[in-house]
């Protein structure tokens, strides 16, 4: 039977597609990659996959599900299968460098960021960034993984140097401008096949004091997953955003075939925007649209059941 192939590593963020996927009975099952096999030498089912793998996933407990995903595409898009947020979108999920370079690459002005690779490196970094203030930030992230604000030099050392100090999963420790926006909130637009579908405006002014750039996924707090944390942050989804930024960003993820993403973005106090992030492993939050009436799982659901329409047409 033809249908749709969730690969993922975390039910309580697929569960919420699998409704919608399930209102529009659509077939679909779910492949956990947690762990497992890849038999390069057989065939694959029949179907589309898509990709909700997340760079996160080591902290909880799969911290090589994203290498067992990248083996799984190399075996699926060798076979010709239709596979949506595949190798190019997690090229880019997991490695905030990779985001960094292909963001500027499309004119798309990205905060001022150092990688290091050593304690000694990450302290080099910041004098040579030459800001008084700065953060530091995981390069395989999500969740806001190692993002702290410092104000001096030896503020930061007093961090790198103690046991509080949480390295990085592939050992890379990104030092960078920190971008503080007035209106005390940052912007994150969502795009599904590619095209924009809405913006939503995050409010970080209630008690935030690290980064604005991940304000949307500092722990359960700041994370637009639609579930019950213990305070929920202000989301409102915008009528309308920058539309020459809105172009660069489709431009950018048509050249990286990436069908789904959430880009983050902020304003400084001279109206400059500045783009840090881009989550090919994305969520929404269900207050927000609720209130607004424009759902992103729905739309996503809706266009995996026209790509599967397509397979089955050519018989892949």
């Amino acid at each position: 039977m033809t249908k749709i192939y969730i690969i993922h590593e975390n039910s309580e963020w697929t569960n919420h597609l699998t409704k919608r996927l399930e209102e529009l009975e659509l077939p679909y099952e779910e492949w956990f990659m947690d762990e497992g096999l890849v038999d390069l030498s057989s065939t694959p089912p029949e179907g589309v996959f898509f990709s909700r793998m997340s760079a996160s996933s080591h902290t909880r407990g799969h911290q090589y599900a994203p290498e067992l995903t990248s083996a799984l595409f190399s075996w699926l898009e060798g076979s010709g299968r239709t596979v949506l947020n595949g190798s190019s979108a997690l090229k880019l999920e997991v490695s905030k460098v990779n985001q960094y370079a292909e963001l500027e690459a499309h004119g798309i002005r990205t905060p001022k960021t150092i990688a290091a690779v050593g304690k000694d490196q990450i302290i080099e970094a910041a004098k040579k960034l030459e800001k008084s203030s700065f953060i530091t930030k995981h390069n395989r992230a999500g969740k806001g993984l190692g993002v702290q604000l410092f104000h001096s030099i030896d503020a930061l050392k007093e961090y790198v140097y103690s046991e509080r100090f949480e390295p990085s999963v592939d050992g890379i420790t990104l030092v960078q401008e920190y971008i503080q926006s007035p209106e005390k909130y940052i912007t994150r637009c969502e795009f599904v096949g590619g095209r924009f579908v809405y913006a939503v405006q995050v409010d970080t002014s209630e008690g935030f004091e690290l980064c604005p750039a991940d304000a949307c996924q500092i722990g359960d707090l700041f994370c637009p997953v639609g579930e019950e944390p213990v305070q929920r942050p202000k989301f409102q989804i915008l009528d309308d955003f920058d539309q020459e930024m809105i172009r660069k960003y489709e431009d950018l993820l048509r050249a990286n075939k990436i069908q789904v993403a959430g880009i983050e973005c902020i304003r400084n106090e001279n109206g400059e925007t500045f783009t840090y992030d881009i989550n090919t492993n994305t969520n929404y939050n269900s207050d927000a649209e609720a209130q607004a009436g424009n759902y992103g799982m729905l739309e996503l659901a809706k266009y995996l059941g026209e790509k599967l329409k397509t397979a089955k047409a050519v018989g892949i």
